[in-house]
């Protein structure tokens, strides 16, 4: 398999890196580097391609895409415990 080739992905992870990829090229990036960024993205996501082989199961790490959600929620619970202590 030649490098870059994209046959050992599955047709959920070509689908992610397409809607990936169009996000960025709709904020002005270059669709070259919007492919890199792209499958980048799902790489880190998914941990790559389709791998076979035991030991190869799911992360047990969130990905990235779901942590952002954790750490904002957490920000905004601290300011609120801050700002109700000062009313007092």
């Amino acid at each position: 398999m030649p490098r870059g080739d994209k046959g050992a992905y599955t047709d959920k992870q070509k689908r992610q890196a397409e809607h990936i990829e169009e996000s960025y090229e709709e904020r002005g990036t270059s669709a070259k580097e919007a492919a890199r960024r792209a499958w980048a993205t799902v790489n880190k996501e998914s941990g790559g391609g389709k791998k076979s082989g035991s030991g190869r199961g799911k992360k047990t790490t969130k990905s990235a895409a779901k942590k952002g959600g954790k750490k904002a929620a957490k920000k905004s619970s601290k300011s609120s415990k801050k700002s109700s202590s000062k009313k007092k």
